[in-house]
């Protein structure tokens, strides 16, 4: 009796190892769209406590046939979306994802998104791991300021 509450001990543990992360994945949301919209993207804080550099190299989600690494740029006056092949999240420090920043594209999504429904979100790194969550659809109106 004694050997298997130890055998079971000894794997709960094993298996609490392996599933622990440096990477945390804060306040990830993906933006609400029009009924007619084919584009949206993810946001959030990707926070690594780990003591290596580690790098995001793509991103998927059953919700877009397409999804890309982006980030804006100011060129000639205009801010710009563009396409990046990575976003580097170094040792112990915390990358933003956030409206006129680095975000994630979705590319022809395959039904609009709803505020309050969730998306699945994978985020796949250089070192071959993965990171896996739900996304909370949210209506955010950024960049929207009215004056009056």
């Amino acid at each position: 009796m004694k050997k298997t509450i130890l055998a079971l001990g000894a794997l709960l543990l094993s298996s609490t190892a392996f599933a622990q992360s440096d990477l945390i994945i804060e306040n990830p949301y993906a933006r609400a769209t029009p009924p007619n919209a084919t584009n949206s993207a993810i946001f959030m804080a990707i926070k690594n406590t780990g003591n290596e550099d580690r790098t995001l190299v793509s991103a998927s989600t059953s919700i877009a046939n397409k999804v890309e690494l982006h980030t804006v740029i100011k060129t000639d006056g205009m801010m710009k979306m563009r396409e990046v092949n990575a976003i580097e999240v170094p040792k112990n420090k915390e990358v933003m994802l956030q409206p006129g920043g680095l975000h994630i594209m979705l590319f022809d999504l395959t039904q609009p998104l709803t505020e309050d429904e969730f998306i699945d979100v994978t985020l796949n790194f250089k070192n071959g791991d993965k990171e896996q969550f739900k996304a909370p659809v949210k209506k955010v109106m950024a960049g929207m300021k009215h004056k009056m």
